[in-house]
């Protein structure tokens, strides 16, 4: 699948897709993060990154790039490239920018909104050693394989994936689950 063929398949599959609206309650900020699939000719990749252990939340876990929405943000895709460019050194060139996903909550009070973009794979890309341990792609096809584990509480269910020497579990695994049922038609267990 070649760049246009990638950005044409998951423009075709977002249109006919109207993403989930969390209601923000009372104290609860706004976030996005990019969901950054490589524009690979063979096989598209995801970015992902692991954030510092010396951070405040998240100490060590696999993440999108991504953080909280500031005041000169004029929507959530501003807020994800901003901090993708922060965190990675993703420059926006080049980022063809497919939509926004199903919104989700973070347990840190996080209204968070995914945002679906391909981006180059050739792209320069340097962790900010103040936020990031590394970043890493996963392939795609990582995610057609049965998760490695299930956290269940509940109806609450929430894939996990071993890659590498990295697990991706928490919202950044519910994100990608939810992304794989919807575009590459996937039945992985996940809800809340």
């Amino acid at each position: 699948m070649n760049h246009s063929d990638l950005v044409g398949y998951l423009s075709d599959r977002w249109a006919s897709h109207t993403p989930r609206k969390m209601k923000a309650a009372d104290g609860f900020k706004e976030a996005a993060v990019l969901v950054g699939l490589t524009d690979s000719i063979e096989k598209p990749q995801l970015l992902l990154t692991q954030r510092s252990s010396s951070m405040p939340t998240h100490k060590g876990e696999v993440a999108f790039p991504g953080g909280k929405t500031e005041p000169q943000d004029a929507n959530s895709v501003a807020t994800a490239l901003r901090e993708a460019e922060e965190e990675v050194g993703l420059s926006s060139e080049g980022v063809v920018i497919i939509g926004e996903l199903d919104q989700v909550i973070s347990k840190y009070g996080f209204v968070v909104t995914p945002v679906l973009a391909v981006i180059p794979e050739q792209a320069d890309l340097t962790p900010d050693p103040r936020e990031l341990d590394s970043l890493f792609h996963v392939p795609v096809n990582r995610f057609f394989e049965e998760p490695d584990d299930f956290l269940r509480r509940g109806s609450w269910v929430m894939p996990s994936y071993d890659y590498d020497d990295y697990r991706i579990w928490g919202l950044t695994a519910f994100v990608i689950a939810e992304m794989m049922n919807r575009y590459w038609d996937t039945s992985i267990e996940v809800g809340f």
